[in-house]
């Protein structure tokens, strides 16, 4: 039966990459239509030490490998319409789990997904518009990716995409602005999978958003980007069923010489169907200057992170909620320790962060960064994200989360491959209860064809 079912994916899979081809050639005609094929390989490995209490001894490392592969067409008429497809797996093999329930020792099979599956049009009929329809990544589309980046965060950096209508309105060379309705479900609904692996979890509720979102060049050197965005969260799981969540944000980039300043605040509103009022408050400013004229063209940035927490002594919820942004924006590390608190990885809330950071290029392909973060709550833990899993990690005697040190170095083999080594080492402050030291170490290759 296997056998069976892995010659039908294989089938359907050819099918899905090379048929659009046929049927588009058959109506544009070979010499009209630009067609390229790609293939992509990425091996990872990541070891999780003490990640999650602090606490030695209580819970095996994690010791696995992530090995994801991505095959795509692309067909492009006339650099005007283009229709786009991409499949992706990735397979997991824990050597180490500390959760052998959900990260079971051994090879995790995985499903083989629709990553990405859009259509595209650059001013039809001439209009000023253009036009992206499908499933479609939003990667640093946004930004930084504050609000939005991953529609998927929940099965991490397999998929990114957004199940999404977006169009780009071009108002004048300086001004343009994004319309974008989406809709993400706990699990994939929309496109089958072609491997008969188990679906797997996407997100944590069924989500629906809005973003306007603008871009304009005010002056030389100056970059201003409003938006507004609008979320509604689905779930079961909670006590507060479904949220209604809105925001309104500004997104500013000064470059002067080798000087850069930039910076992003948003204010939310919204609130539960139990009838509790959701705020929240974030944002971030930070300067870098870059070196461009001494050895290896060292750059140094400075930065400071506020997300609001959740008051425990209000019946509001004051948290910052990350939106559509639940991914490492700073720290591969520092997500995992969020679980435990939340409920939910990735999930980017009551925080203070205060960070120096340094880079190099040693030579064209390999460059390294070093980081250092001094993190602190802005409230006690708080159980209105739900239930506090681990509240006994957590002492209500101190704000400060502690310590967080980051290095990575990276090559460029060749064009098609490249690889990073990074550390992450996190000494916790009398925010917890437990004291132990916690380190998220990964290497990886990734092969583009």
């Amino acid at each position: 039966m296997k056998r069976f079912l892995f010659g039908l994916s294989v089938l359907m899979l050819s099918l899905v990459l090379f048929l659009p081809t046929v049927f588009a050639e058959h109506i544009f005609g070979p010499d009209e239509l630009d067609t390229n094929y790609g293939a992509y390989f990425r091996i990872r490995q990541e070891t999780w030490d003490n990640v999650f209490d602090f606490k030695n001894g209580d819970h095996k490392d994690d010791n696995f490998f992530r090995l994801k592969t991505s095959l795509w067409t692309k067909l492009d008429y006339n650099k005007q319409y283009i229709f786009f497809v991409k499949l992706t797996n990735e397979a997991r093999y824990f050597m180490n789990s500390s959760n052998t329930k959900s990260r079971p020792f051994g090879l995790n099979e995985d499903e083989l997904v629709f990553d990405n599956l859009y259509v595209e049009a650059k001013s039809p009929f001439g209009l000023p518009v253009d036009l992206k329809i499908g499933r479609q990544d939003f990667l640093f589309t946004y930004g930084e990716g504050f609000m939005v980046m991953d529609g998927t965060p929940w099965d991490g950096s397999r998929t990114f995409y957004f199940n999404a209508i977006k169009a780009n309105v071009k108002v004048n060379k300086d001004f343009n602005f994004d319309l974008v309705y989406l809709s993400d479900p706990q699990k994939d609904t929309y496109l089958p999978s072609l491997y008969p692996a188990e679906k797997r979890k996407l997100n944590y509720s069924d989500e629906q958003g809005f973003i306007a979102y603008g871009r304009l060049n005010a002056m030389e050197g100056l970059k201003v980007e409003p938006y507004y965005i609008y979320k509604r969260e689905e779930t079961d799981n909670g006590p507060d069923g479904k949220l209604d969540l809105n925001a309104v944000g500004l997104h500013l980039v000064y470059t002067y010489d080798s000087w850069k300043f930039g910076g992003e605040y948003a204010h939310q509103w919204g609130d539960y169907d139990s009838g509790r009022d959701r705020r929240g408050d974030g944002g971030y400013v930070y300067v870098k200057k870059a070196f461009k004229n001494v050895i290896w063209h060292p750059g140094v940035e400075l930065r400071y992170v506020y997300l609001s927490g959740d008051d425990p002594d209000t019946d509001k919820n004051e948290a910052w909620d990350p939106m559509f942004s639940r991914w490492p924006w700073m720290s591969e590390l520092f997500i995992l320790t969020l679980a435990p608190e939340t409920g939910i990885p990735a999930y980017w809330t009551n925080l203070q962060m205060y960070r120096v950071a340094v880079k190099a290029s040693f030579t064209k392909n390999t460059a390294m960064s070093v980081a250092y973060n001094y993190l602190r709550a802005n409230e006690d833990p708080s159980t209105h994200y739900g239930t506090l899993n681990n509240a006994s990690i957590y002492t209500r005697n101190s704000k400060s989360r502690g310590s967080l040190f980051q290095g990575k170095l990276s090559h460029k083999f060749t064009k098609k491959i490249d690889g990073y080594l990074l550390i992450e080492h996190f000494r916790p402050g009398d925010f917890y209860t437990y004291d132990d030291s916690a380190t998220f170490v990964r290497w990886q290759l990734q092969v583009k064809i």
